[in-house]
């Protein structure tokens, strides 16, 4: 069996968002106008990848090639744009044996991996994908370094009553005792989205942090994708907006994207509590299986996501390149790149020594925010966590 790599045409939009969809492992971030908009507002130039095993395709392959100066670099997802997974995912077929199955991933990994190479020859690489694909053993061969991280997904298969059973004490309390306040919920549209944007941009601001993430990128994704695939959850009284919840809805998985933030309306009720019961009762009926709190490596934040009984996700961090270009990297990647400006836009030519020399400073500091997932997009400040 040979895996033949392909640039997929542009022109034939609507057949790879068909392979998306025949792919149980695809997000709503692999469909066509998703990554056009991902490389639009991280300024990079997508490649998207399809491996044909005889015209058949097996595997889809989204990288984003971005240029900063002495360092080019091959992302999935492109950073700064708040998309937790992306990378490879492989397009469902007929049964096959695991044999089969774990040499036709292997080669198409290997495949995408020397396309990769041989077109963009970048000096680093970085993806992150989600628990579809843990097999990471092609990747380790490679030369790639691979780190876990975590997430937590509720199962929404139990009934509704077993459900809210298996939550945390206070949290049944707060959404049984929140009846009345439950008809504050409404899923909004473009105006709701942007006031959960600006909470959580004021939040960042608070705690001295940047905001990454365009608040463009986000309405045009609400604009552009098909509708319900972006959801602002929003809790108002008398039409002033509390709290919300931005949600992305894609095949059997609900995500809990950004928001959750608490304001000083939202001190007299547990408002997000009622949002995400709302949220996964909406998808319990529409037919999905599991809420992804999208994080768990925020010792804080964990206490309150905890209390919905999740299960631990394992998904994976996957770089490549020398000390140098991984540090210049990471210092684009969380905009802490004032010494990295000066030097790329310096008239002289740079050395790795002298690129390592400028960064170094800063590995501590990069490696500790590291944006893989950021919990903080979920920032909720309630103390009442048990």
């Amino acid at each position: 069996m040979t895996i033949e790599i392909r640039e997929f045409d542009e022109t034939r939009r609507d057949e790879w968002d068909r392979y998306v969809n025949r792919s149980g492992d695809a997000s709503l971030f692999h469909q066509y106008r998703a990554l056009e908009l991902q490389a639009s507002h991280s300024n990079s130039t997508l490649h998207p990848l399809v491996g044909f095993d005889n015209e058949q395709p097996i595997g889809l392959y989204p990288v984003f090639e971005v240029h900063r100066g002495p360092v080019k670099a091959a992302f999935s997802p492109p950073p700064n744009i708040g998309v937790p997974y992306l990378g490879p995912v492989m397009v469902d077929t007929d049964p096959i044996k695991r044999r089969k199955l774990e040499r036709r991933r292997h080669q198409f990994i290997e495949g995408c991996s020397d396309w990769i190479r041989r077109e963009i020859s970048p000096t680093y690489s970085h993806l992150r994908v989600g628990d579809y694909y843990t097999d990471m053993r092609m990747f380790q061969w490679d030369g790639y370094l691979v780190t876990p991280k975590y997430t937590y997904h509720v199962d929404l298969t139990p009934d509704h009553d077993d459900l809210l059973l298996s939550f945390s004490r206070n949290a049944r309390r707060n959404i049984r005792g929140g009846d009345d306040e439950a008809a504050n919920i409404s899923i909004g549209g473009r105006a709701e989205l942007e006031a959960i944007l600006s909470a959580v941009e004021d939040r960042y601001e608070e705690q001295e942090l940047g905001f990454d993430v365009p608040p463009e990128f986000v309405c045009d994704l609400y604009d552009e994708l098909p509708d319900g695939q972006i959801r602002p959850y929003v809790y108002t009284v008398d039409d002033e907006f509390v709290s919300g919840i931005i949600v992305v809805q894609f095949g059997e998985t609900v995500s809990r994207w950004m928001g959750g933030v608490r304001t000083d309306r939202s001190d007299w009720v547990d408002a997000n509590d009622l949002i995400d019961w709302r949220i996964m009762t909406d998808a319990k009926r529409e037919g999905c299986v599991r809420y992804d709190l999208v994080g768990a490596n925020n010792r804080r934040l964990n206490r309150y996501k905890g209390k919905y009984n999740p299960k631990l996700v394992t998904f994976y961090q996957i770089e490549h390149g020398s000390l140098p270009a991984r540090a210049a990297a990471h210092l684009y990647r969380d905009r802490i790149s004032s010494n990295l400006t000066t030097l790329t836009e310096s008239r002289w030519t740079i050395t790795p020594r002298q690129l390592l020399a400028n960064v170094v400073p800063s590995l501590t500091t990069t490696y500790r925010n590291d944006s893989s997932t950021r919990d903080v997009l979920s920032s909720n400040t309630s103390q009442n966590h048990r």
